[in-house]
């Protein structure tokens, strides 16, 4: 899943989906400021994950009346394919909506407050809040990444220190020589080593 982060280096594209065209028209009023920002509109929510794949958004403005389950999902599936700043507004909502909206991957989610100045202040802080929100998920990734890494060396050291009657340290090194001999990854030798173990356990 790869994140879809606005490029300051060229101009913005953003999609607004709406169908009522006064309402798209405030978002596009507020939106003037961007200079010369890529403006689309599409009018309904009907197999969007494929149409903003073809259209590569930097950003989406969801304006409905009021948010059900099938336009909910619809905000999950662009999310999961490609994460970006999504500004929901809506005319009216409960709490159990706004929660939902915001776990389907919604930046900004706004109840009855649409006018055009201020489109720009909220897309503004949805996209720097997106840019913290993919940074904390990427380090949180990559904290989960090491702390599989950490414990497959050392289940093929607990291996050697098993089989060969071999320290700790040892084991390790013998891991590291291994890996530098090889030009591979200290990980990829310790997980080749536990699929070898494991296959002649049967």
């Amino acid at each position: 899943m790869m994140a879809q982060e606005p490029d300051i280096s060229r101009p913005l594209k953003i999609l607004i989906i709406d169908s009522n065209d006064e309402r798209a028209a405030v978002v596009e009023a507020g939106l003037s400021d961007y200079g010369d920002a890529q403006i689309l509109r599409m009018g309904l929510l009907t197999d969007l994950a494929r149409k903003v794949e073809e259209i590569q958004p930097d950003v989406i403005f969801v304006d409905v009346d009021l948010p059900d389950r099938d336009t909910l999902e619809s905000m999950r599936n662009v999310s999961d394919a490609a994460p970006r700043p999504i500004v929901m507004f809506v005319e009216e909502s409960e709490a159990s909506l706004a929660e939902e909206a915001l776990r389907a991957g919604v930046s900004a989610y706004i109840v009855d407050g649409l006018n055009a100045k201020r489109v720009k202040p909220i897309l503004d802080v949805a996209i720097l809040r997106f840019k913290v929100f993919q940074k904390m998920r990427e380090e949180l990734d990559k904290a989960k990444s090491d702390l599989a890494s950490r414990k497959t060396i050392e289940r093929a050291k607990g291996l050697l220190m098993e089989q060969r009657k071999m320290s700790e340290e040892d084991a390790y090194r013998l891991l590291r020589e291994t890996a530098m001999k090889e030009g591979k990854p200290i990980l990829e030798i310790a997980d080749n080593l536990i699929s070898i173990a494991r296959l002649l356990k049967g």
